[in-house]
């Protein structure tokens, strides 16, 4: 590391050296003077103007400016709030635990792995240094346990955004317990926490996390009835919901998403097979009544507002009436295939169902390739 750093700074001040050539007074050889500071030396570059610097290059260069000198060092661990190692492909775990206890401004940390790398030890570095952290991705993290999130729930309560998909080992009283603590989270994403995203997790979520908007249950087979409906009535403003593959839960979820979420504007039912008509026709009339409440003068706002994506594939037990009556009542949901947005593959009764600009591009076509005699 020490060594990569000589060399970039050798390159640093050759460029350096490259530019002061073209800027510099030809009357003058002391250098380029900039809002009344002389810039003789790489070294010598404005705090601001170097965070600007740094903003237009990637993460690794970033790392290798910090151990240029002790001044760009500090000016990276006041100024630097973003970060993405999922470049590191080796040592992850090192280089957080280098890392992390200088960049302490950090906001958001982004640390999705291809193969696991991250420890417990990291994460706990991580909440004890980052008190500031709004945005975490410990995506496909296999090798933590609820040791990181016990960390976390103590240290960090501002987080807005957790990532932890694909963390099979966490447990579902690790997560209720971070949720008690972290109650200001508006993006969660447990895709694939098979064991942790239990009804005693969801359960804990409606009772701390009002203010959720976007969450992820994708393959969590474990969910029920029990606990989305226990996410419907404390999250009411949650804007997306996927349940992809959450086998268990039947038209009540739907029912009481319908109800309590006048928000919601996509939701995810892919391989729910539970899924019956009385689903589809308690979004309709969740639509209906929200129709009927509003002046004609707001029109254009209901038509914007209503779903906007729906994933409905291999849900079987759908018939075409229940369907369209949620695609008419929906505006923002299509069929045609520039803006599918009302996704039914594996449904092959289903066929029938269109949206409006898709008839009517049908029909175009027609008039255009039989033409009235």
């Amino acid at each position: 590391m020490e060594g990569a750093a000589r060399l970039r700074a050798e390159d640093l001040k050759m460029s350096f050296e490259s530019l002061m050539s073209l800027g510099v007074d030809r009357a003058s050889d002391r250098g380029v003077k900039m809002e009344g500071v002389v810039i003789t030396e790489w070294k010598d570059i404005p705090m601001e103007l170097l965070l600007r610097i740094v903003s237009l290059v990637d993460d690794r260069t970033v790392i290798m400016v910090s151990g240029v000198c002790c001044g760009w060092r500090d000016a990276m661990c006041l100024g630097l709030t973003q970060l993405s190692l999922s470049w590191c492909k080796n040592n992850m775990n090192d280089l957080v635990l280098s890392l992390a206890p200088k960049f302490t401004k950090l906001r958001t940390l982004l640390l999705r792995q291809d193969k696991p790398q991250l420890e417990d030890n990291a994460v706990e570095v991580i909440a004890n240094s980052c008190h500031d952290l709004e945005d975490l991705d410990l995506s496909r993290s296999l090798r933590l346990s609820d040791r990181s999130l016990y960390a976390l729930a103590h240290i960090c309560p501002n987080l807005t955004k957790l990532n932890i998909s694909g963390c099979t080992s966490f447990s579902d009283d690790a997560l209720e317990y971070l949720f008690a603590f972290c109650r200001n989270l508006k993006v969660l994403n447990l895709c694939g926490c098979v064991k942790a995203a239990s009804n005693k997790a969801l359960q804990a979520i409606g009772r701390n996390c009002c203010q959720l908007q976007y969450l992820n249950l994708g393959w969590c087979e474990n969910v029920t009835d029990i606990g989305v409906m226990s996410l419907a009535y404390g999250c009411p403003n949650l804007r997306s919901l996927d349940l992809c593959s959450c086998v268990l839960i039947t038209d009540d979820s739907v029912i009481a998403l319908a109800n309590r979420c006048p928000h919601l504007r996509s939701l995810g039912l892919y391989y729910c097979r539970n899924i019956t008509d009385r689903a589809m026709y308690s979004l309709v009339q969740s639509r209906v009544k929200n129709k009927e409440s509003m002046w004609e003068s707001m029109k254009r706002k209901y038509d914007e507002e209503g779903l906007r994506s729906l994933n409905i594939s291999q849900c079987t037990s759908l018939t075409p009436p229940a369907v369209q009556a949620v695609c008419d009542s929906n505006p923002a949901l299509h069929t045609c295939a520039r803006r599918n947005s009302l996704v039914m593959s594996g449904c092959l009764n289903l066929t029938s169902v269109h949206c409006a600009c898709a008839v009517q591009a049908h029909r175009t076509y027609n008039m255009i390739s039989h033409p009235a005699h």
